[in-house]
């Protein structure tokens, strides 16, 4: 619980909690995905503590739906995702965006640069927003994130839009000591008002508030300006600038500081819309300004047009002097910094690398241990393609077991599985894990049966979402929540007409494990085997 005027140290993630608490948000859903998972996580400890209504949906695109009905009822929602949630939801978010709110909503995004919990990519968020045309504002700081937060709400209570805060892993996990305010959370239920022409986007009428929406972008800009965003540090220099944004701010400062280097720094805290005032001060007699940000240089693509829209005649760089790959750092700026001023950089000693390299392993007890064991004992994993998914599980890459042919998102080890079956005659298995099971893998899996295919599915119900941080999911045991409901994955296949089923605990039975993947692999029909046992790192939780 959150005392005012305390001093607590906090992470990002924690600090957008704080900043939604103190701005009254009444509804949060969420879908846990690493580096987001903290704002869920506080959520859930605190939902008995303050009256907000708290929830893990089952995907992003439900949490957003979900959070999304709550504003349309009057009420104050936010929902929290990782940036390949985002595209879970985009079919929904684009638009929401169009229609006009009775609360507001906040949506949290999270991007992961350098990929440290995201197998899949580094994706830029970013790259979407374009279509979004609602205000998107980007945190340096774990203070900045609180406050980011509060100011969202107010942009989207005024304007009745959504409202994006974006972060990075580096601003999601910073930790900084930060002052809490007043919460104003309260126990309010909305009401639902029937109004076709604020929530229903049938065309043609869709275009027309696509105009509207298009119309609110001056308005937003003058609003922001109010709060002081965007600010322009002064430097020495006078003919050459720093434009940098997120956590490349921070890097920037880091490395000025050190090598006492002053030049003037526009730092743009909302990346739609751009504060064109602002640009057009601080881009007046330059001669050439520097873009820092990550991944992609879609903030130095926008200057670009800016720029030659106002007919300012300067030289913009940024991706020309980093790659854009990988999360910036001090070292990678420093780097940019000094090309872009012309100077030598010194000479770096190279350290060897003492410690001897190993791959990630599966914990100690970890039931999947004993899942994999049992396929390398009933399959030549030579003749076998295994199509793995997102989840603990996908460790199964590594040696010793090295069985995951494929990594694409969440749940479509089934839809690739299908595909496969189809179009080989190879034996095909799908791993599957038991959140995964009800966040994406369903419609492939309905997919599967109704198309015919035959691939061996096997889950991985170690009854939890334990990658990201053990959140529970529909088919966590009660005993494991707070949340009475449990959903039975064996029943959830039995009715939608699987004929092969087989439910097990993988470190009880073993040998029964190894005898039903030989059997139902030899089938011409689809198979699931459900092995469950609970996570290891959970049992011991719940003991204490």
């Amino acid at each position: 619980m959150f005392k005012e005027k305390q001093i607590l140290p906090l992470i990002g993630n924690e600090a957008i909690v704080l900043g939604a608490l103190e701005a009254g948000v009444n509804f949060v859903a969420t879908y846990p995905g690493t580096p987001s998972s903290e704002i869920g996580n506080l959520f859930y400890q605190l939902k008995e503590t303050y009256p907000v209504y708290m929830e893990f949906s089952t995907n992003e695109k439900v949490a957003l739906e979900a959070a999304a009905g709550a504003a349309f009822s009057g009420l104050k929602s936010l929902a929290a995702m990782k940036h390949f949630g985002l595209n879970v939801c985009l079919d929904a978010l684009i638009p929401l965006c169009h229609c006009d709110l009775k609360g507001a909503m906040v949506i949290v995004v999270c991007d992961d640069p350098s990929c440290h919990s995201s197998a899949q990519s580094e994706e830029d968020s970013r790259g979407f927003w374009e279509n979004l045309l609602v205000p998107i504002l980007e945190p340096s700081n774990p203070e900045e994130a609180r406050r980011f937060t509060k100011i969202a709400f107010k942009i989207s209570e005024k304007f009745k839009k959504p409202v994006i805060i974006r972060s990075v892993t580096r601003v999601s996990h910073q930790t900084q000591p930060i002052k809490v305010g007043k919460i104003k959370v309260s126990q309010v239920k909305g009401k639902f008002e029937k109004d076709r022409e604020s929530f229903d986007t049938m065309p043609p009428f869709i275009l027309e508030k696509k105009r509207r929406l298009l119309a609110l972008k001056e308005k937003f800009e003058e609003f922001l300006e109010k709060e002081n965003l965007n600010p322009i540090i002064e430097g020495k220099e006078k003919k050459i600038g720093v434009i940098a944004t997120g956590a490349s701010f921070c890097y920037l400062q880091e490395v000025l500081k050190k090598h006492q280097i002053s030049l003037p720094i526009l730092k743009i805290e909302t990346f739609y819309p751009l504060p064109s005032k602002k640009l057009k001060k601080f881009l007046k007699g330059k001669e050439k300004v520097l873009v820092l940000e990550e991944v992609f240089g879609i903030l130095e693509k926008n200057i670009k047009a800016f720029a030659f829209e106002n007919q300012f005649s300067l030289k913009i760089e940024g991706k020309n002097l980093i790659e854009p790959v990988g999360e910036l750092s001090p070292s990678r700026v420093k780097e940019a910094l000094f090309k872009f001023l012309g100077k030598k950089l010194p000479q770096r000693k190279e350290k060897k690398e003492i410690l001897p390299k190993r791959s990630p392993k599966f914990c100690p007890g970890c039931p999947y241990w004993f899942i994999f064991g049992a396929l390398e004992k009933a399959v030549n994993k030579k003749e076998v393609i295994f199509c793995g998914d997102i989840g603990c599980y996908m460790l199964g890459y590594f040696k010793p077991f090295e069985m995951q042919d494929t990594l694409l998102c969440m749940g479509s080890s089934v839809g690739l599985a299908h595909g496969i079956s189809k179009a080989t005659n190879q034996k095909v298995i799908a791993l599957v894990g038991d959140s995964t099971f009800f966040h994406a893998s369903l419609p492939g899996i309905i997919n599967i049966l109704h198309h015919h295919s035959s691939p061996l599915i096997i889950i991985f119900n170690n009854e939890i979402t334990a990658m990201t941080g053990h959140q529970p999911h529909p088919g966590t045991p009660a005993e494991f929540k707070k949340e009475k409901l449990e959903v039975k994955i064996k029943k959830i296949l039995e009715a939608i007409g699987f004929k092969n089923i087989e439910s097990l605990d993988p470190v009880k039975e073993q040998e029964k494990l190894i005898k039903k993947i030989k059997e139902f692999l030899s089938k011409n029909e689809a198979s699931a085997i459900i092995c469950t046992h609970p996570c290891q790192i959970l049992k011991r939780k719940f003991k204490k």
